[in-house]
Order: structure tokens, then sequence, then C-alpha cells
């Protein structure tokens, strides 16, 4: 028969990592996370989120802990861009859209910038895919590129011209679905000369 601890070591190699609720659910106390941690089983990842101490971090280690923070967020601008491997970008931060009136966490770890989008800006062009415990929320090829160059002058016009002229040459999005996108973020005429130069 395991040990508590055994059973919560299990549990977290399992799942990836391991919150307290994770525990209360199986009637299990919370108390052991802190004792694992000292006894150098387990590692503090966030917050609230641990982890086995050996465990390899994944790639996607970062959007998988912003997405279980914040479940309606969406992985936007740069942190899209890597997430589709346009271009050359590589943020230290996790950037994430969210609703114009929602909560905004606060949080130590991952680090997050956070732009606020409404309505079709918000919910067009999100592709949900599963990655560890997480389910990821990012915007596709095409919504990306839109919002980069809507977001020139927080990101830089070179970072949004490279997304566009990488994803173009990759087959990431057709013109059509960049069109929709574009119309929706309104930069249709922003986009169109740089357009032009790659058709």
């Amino acid at each position: 028969m395991p040990t508590t601890s055994q059973t919560i070591e299990r549990l977290a190699r399992k799942q990836g990592s391991i919150r307290a609720r994770d525990l209360m659910r199986r009637g299990l106390p919370s108390v052991y996370l802190g004792r694992l941690v000292r006894q150098g089983r387990l590692v503090r990842r966030a917050r609230g989120v641990y982890a086995p101490a050996d465990q390899e971090i994944s790639g996607t280690h970062d959007w998988e802990l912003a997405c279980l923070r914040l479940p309606n967020g969406v992985l936007c601008l740069l942190s899209a861009l890597v997430y589709h491997r346009i271009g050359t970008q590589n943020p230290a931060e996790v950037w994430m859209a969210i609703d114009v009136k929602a909560w905004r966490p606060r949080l130590d770890y991952p680090r997050m910038r956070i732009v606020r989008f409404s309505g079709p800006a918000l919910s067009h062009g999100i592709m949900t895919v599963k990655a560890g415990r997480a389910t990821l929320r990012v915007y596709d090829p095409a919504k990306t590129v839109a919002d980069c160059f809507k977001y020139r002058h927080k990101i830089g016009l070179e970072v949004a011209v490279e997304g566009l002229r990488e994803g173009w040459r990759a087959k990431k999005f057709s013109l059509e679905e960049l069109a929709a996108a574009a119309r929706i973020c309104r930069v249709r005429n922003v986009i169109q000369p740089y357009l032009e130069m790659l058709t």
C-alpha cells in the first residue's frame, strides 16, 4: 500500500503538475505538498503549482501554466508567432489576450503580457490544442499576423512585416484567411502594401 507522499508523487507524475485542489478532490491533505518540496521530491513551478523535481520541462511549459491560470485567455502576438514557428521572435513573457472586461490575474510566474480584445477581435481565429494538462487556446496564423499589424506600435512594425513575410512563405495562411482577419482587426489598408510586395 503506497504512502500518502507516494500517492501524491505518482499523481504529480501522471498529470505533469499538481495543485492543492487536485489533492482535495481525492481527500488527500495539501500539507504534503510543502513537505515534498522540502524533501526535494516536488518543486514549486508557480504559485500553487507543483511538479516532480526530476521532471523535464517541456517547451510549452509556460504556455500551459498561463492557460491553466487564464482558461479564457488566448495566446497571441509574439507567443502565437512562436507557437506557429513564424519569424524569429523569442519573447521572455507569455502574451495573452483577454476580454476587455475580464479580471486580470496577478501572477509571479509565468511572466505575462496581457492585451485586451473585444467582440470578433477576441473570438475570431481561435485554435484549441492539447498540451500536457492544459488546453492551449491560440490564434491561428492569419489572425496572429493581423494582430501584429494592429499592435505594431507596441511590438514594432518590423515584427509584423516579418510575420507576414515568413508566414506567407511557409504557406501558413491563404489570402482569404488573411483578408478576413485583417478586416476584423481593421488593418486591411495597413497590410495591403506589404502584401503586394509578396504576391
